[in-house]
């Protein structure tokens, strides 16, 4: 199936946990709009839209009063899912990204490929179990939701840093540039499948 018109899609994941509604356009000017209820997490957010290129609007509620795992979880499954529908049969596009992005202290890698395969390799250890209120290992699981539902093999790696806040948005940074390189049309494919088995 072709992407939509304009490489856009929308998305709505309703469960007895979270409300989540997803807005994206690949094409776009990296103009967010997220609201989740989690603070940290809308901060990284907005940096991945506004550094990918990626126009995000993104709606979430949930059971916050428990803790902020089933949100962030959720718009990750919601966010891989709506950037694989507007990717649609891949066609013509860069498939493959990478990044070193440096914040501060800390520098992180990112590599994607838009494999059809969902996978998540990550190396990004931090010092705290919280930033502010946000658990630290939300982080992977928001980057394990994308991947899987989005279908792309994301490796993520630190290779220094000390400040937990500034790791984790080197690691969002570092997907963001990876994620704008990826999904770029390729002038040179012509709309051809970037693999050799004509499909991904």
């Amino acid at each position: 199936m072709s992407a939509p018109e304009g490489r856009t899609a929308a998305l709505e994941r309703v469960t007895g946990e979270t409300a989540v509604t997803v807005r994206i356009a690949l094409d776009g000017a990296g103009v967010a709009d997220i609201a989740t209820g989690v603070g940290f997490f809308d901060h990284m957010l907005t940096l991945l839209a506004h550094h990918s290129l990626v126009d995000l609007t993104i709606r979430a509620s949930g059971d916050t009063h428990v803790d902020d795992h089933h949100v962030t979880e959720d718009v990750g499954i919601t966010l891989g899912q709506a950037l694989a529908r507007a990717l649609g049969d891949r066609k013509g596009i860069r498939r493959y990204g990478h990044a070193l992005i440096p914040m501060d202290e800390a520098l992180a890698l990112a590599a994607i490929d838009i494999s059809g395969r969902g996978m998540l390799v990550f190396n990004v250890p931090f010092s705290t179990a919280k930033i502010g209120t946000f658990d630290t290992e939300l982080v992977q699981e928001f980057f394990h939701a994308v991947a899987a539902n989005a279908r792309l093999t994301l490796h993520l790696k630190l290779l220094a840093g000390a400040n937990n806040h500034h790791i984790a948005e080197a690691a969002f940074k570092a997907f963001a540039h990876a994620l704008r390189d990826a999904v770029a049309p390729d002038p040179r494919r012509a709309g051809a499948v970037p693999s050799t088995k004509g499909t991904l």
